[in-house]
């Protein structure tokens, strides 16, 4: 009977019906947004250049999105994100006669610090904006997601390892906080971004080991 209950209670079934109500109240342009963002991050997994334009068309439909659901922390980040692409595809697309191709690398102290303080600052200073100055209900977690989310792409851009340890937090707390939004799609879509930020944290992770054999 205990077995039984708790397998009534591990129900994911809950997953599917949430992605078919997704799907219902989907407007074409959050489909989109979808479809470009999940290419994005298979691509960044890959390495492969095709990261930042992808990621560009989806982060400039989800500015116009946040703005209608009041999720103006993370409307910023998707305009940073833009900023952000423009500047790693320039560091990863570096003609290979001018300097060698940007490899993949661990954080040192140094960095990790940067990082550290990069996430508490951003945190701080959306949180009081937030606050203080929008009509934004979830201040705490959209500043979060988006403090976190800084920190990520300003690594992805730099090629560090440590780039996806900040996605699979960001993505973990994203899910919760647009379903509560009524974005149920790009909810679930986080929750497929936390799977494949974790293939991307093993992936670049075997890519530094190489790295490091190349160089010893």
């Amino acid at each position: 009977m205990a077995i039984s209950a708790f397998l009534r209670y591990m129900d994911f079934s809950w997953i599917w019906i949430g992605i078919k109500e997704g799907l219902a109240e989907m407007t074409w342009l959050e489909a989109v947004a979808v479809f470009f963002g999940i290419a994005s991050v298979i691509y960044s997994i890959k390495k492969n250049i095709l990261v930042f334009p992808t990621g560009m068309v989806s982060t400039l439909i989800y500015v116009y999105i946040c703005l209608q659901y009041k999720l103006y922390a993370d409307m910023g980040i998707n305009a940073y994100y833009f900023a952000m692409s423009v500047y790693g595809w320039y560091l990863w697309s570096r003609p290979p006669g001018e300097k060698e191709e940007l490899p993949v690398t661990w954080l040192n102290k140094k960095g990790i610090i940067q990082s550290i303080l990069l996430l508490i600052g951003s945190y701080a200073v959306l949180y009081f904006v937030l606050a203080n100055f929008t009509d934004s209900d979830v201040p705490y977690w959209d500043s979060f997601t988006t403090a976190s989310a800084f920190v990520g792409m300003w690594l992805m851009a730099k090629k560090k390892v440590e780039n996806w340890i900040a996605w699979i937090i960001t993505d973990i707390v994203s899910v919760p906080l647009y379903f509560y939004k009524g974005l149920t799609l790009t909810s679930f879509q986080f929750l497929f971004f936390t799977i494949l930020a974790t293939i991307g944290l093993i992936e670049w992770i075997k890519a530094a080991k190489k790295e490091n054999k190349a160089y010893a």
